[in-house]
């Protein structure tokens, strides 16, 4: 779907591949969109590890699970952006531009 928008896409199967991805990029990361439960990891381990090699990188969660299941376990900050799954590409596109113009 991000393809299709214009953006460029590095695509991993779970947080191990999306940190190497993320060390040996040699362009900047505007944005991390990962799920809450990934392979290897939870999403916020992951966001913390590719912000502090990456300043500057934005993060947009998404997840099968509500917002008020996953924000009180403390899975993702609470100001953090979410996305429920399941979203409409529209709704994916709005919410990618809404935290790249943030």
């Amino acid at each position: 779907m991000l393809e299709g928008l214009g953006y460029r896409v590095l695509a991993a199967s779970n947080g191990t591949e999306a940190l190497s991805q993320a060390i040996s990029y040699e362009r900047p990361i505007e944005l991390l969109v990962s799920d809450v439960i990934i392979p290897g990891m939870n999403g916020r381990e992951l966001a913390g590890q590719i912000t502090a090699i990456r300043p500057g990188t934005r993060v947009l969660y998404a997840s099968g699970y509500t917002e008020d299941a996953i924000t009180p376990r403390g899975l993702i900050d609470p100001e953090a952006p979410f996305l429920s799954k399941p979203f409409s590409p529209d709704v994916l596109a709005r919410k990618v531009r809404a935290v790249l113009d943030g």
